[in-house]
């Protein structure tokens, strides 16, 4: 297992100089389960744009030496209203009190040393510090007998759980991508946590 050595949030210019390695982590911790994600540079870097426009996001960089090793980032879930909007209707949430927690990635020789509550701890108080009330983050919803589904793997609710989030009922995003293996994009469910802060 090889050691991270500093977990910090990122904003401003900081942020901006990590996107690309940002993009290179998305890309390849998730082509595996449950994403199975097949992207590309140039569809990152316009997707990851969203993140240098606004001025609340945050990343929490996790690093060996210089190395960016693992992310997850965050930003108002006003920023992404047009993409969840149809999720959203007719709960009643203020969205404008809702803090999202996207992607957290961090390559697998990292992993089981704490970072990911640290990738929870630093965006929700970099949250709490905006004012925001909630957070919330989504999961891509695979089937049990998908036949990629690796038989070693272990579900994150029970994390996500410990850490005060709940499903929250009737709340699912729709978002196409191709998958590995897969010639053209295909829709895929996913399904909103949230917690109070």
């Amino acid at each position: 297992m090889a050691e991270v050595g500093e977990v910090r949030a990122l904003k401003g210019a900081e942020l901006d100089a990590a996107l690309d390695d940002l993009a290179r982590l998305r890309i390849e911790v998730f082509r595996a389960w449950p994403y199975l994600y097949d992207g590309d540079l140039a569809y990152e870097r316009d997707y990851l744009q969203s993140y240098s426009e606004s001025q609340q996001a945050v990343l929490v960089g996790a690093f060996d030496g210089a190395r960016l090793v693992g992310a997850a980032t965050g930003t108002p879930l006003n920023d992404h209203a047009d993409d969840f909007a149809v999720a959203f209707d007719g709960t009643g949430l203020d969205l404008s009190t809702v803090f999202y927690c996207a992607e957290s990635v961090l390559l697998p020789e990292y992993r089981g040393q704490g970072v990911g509550h640290r990738f929870f701890d630093l965006r929700e108080e970099h949250a709490q510090r905006l004012g925001f009330m909630k957070s919330a983050f989504c999961a891509v919803q695979r089937p049990d007998d998908h036949p990629m589904r690796p038989e070693s793997y272990a579900q994150l609710d029970p994390f996500w759980s410990a850490r005060g989030y709940v499903p929250l009922q009737g709340v699912v995003a729709h978002f196409s991508w191709k998958d590995v293996g897969e010639d053209t994009e295909s829709r895929k469910p996913l399904q909103f946590w949230i917690r109070d802060l």
